[in-house]
């Protein structure tokens, strides 16, 4: 059973960073991407930033220029990498792995950023 453990995330100040992390455990065939999402409050899940196997980045309108995806020496480990973080970057935000038959999701790291 794929695991995802994402960690980091907390009290950030206005004008801030953020540093996330996702290591993905269990058995799957093949990874087609990984990455983060995000949910805010009475909001609905969008994409933050995608990794595919092939390295091709994707990234929201919202954090382009300010991201960085990268990921770690282990094959599916994958962090997120952001500042000049606002009020509106609070937000749950939720590792993601992507299989040939479904996606995976960790259980979710808290950001507030305060303004």
């Amino acid at each position: 059973q794929v695991q995802l453990a994402d960690s980091g995330g907390g009290l950030v100040q206005f004008g801030g960073s953020l540093s996330l992390s996702c290591a993905a455990s269990g058995s799957i065939d093949t990874i087609y991407a990984m990455g983060w999402y995000r949910q805010a409050p009475g909001e609905e899940r969008e994409l933050v930033a995608i990794i595919t196997s092939g390295g091709t980045t994707n990234f929201s309108d919202s954090v382009k220029g300010r991201i960085n995806i990268p990921r770690g020496d282990a094959r599916r480990v994958v962090y997120l990498q952001m500042n000049s973080l606002t009020p509106k970057d609070t937000a749950v935000y939720y590792c993601n792995e992507k299989g040939p038959l479904r996606e995976y999701w960790g259980r979710g790291s808290e950001v507030t950023v305060s303004s």
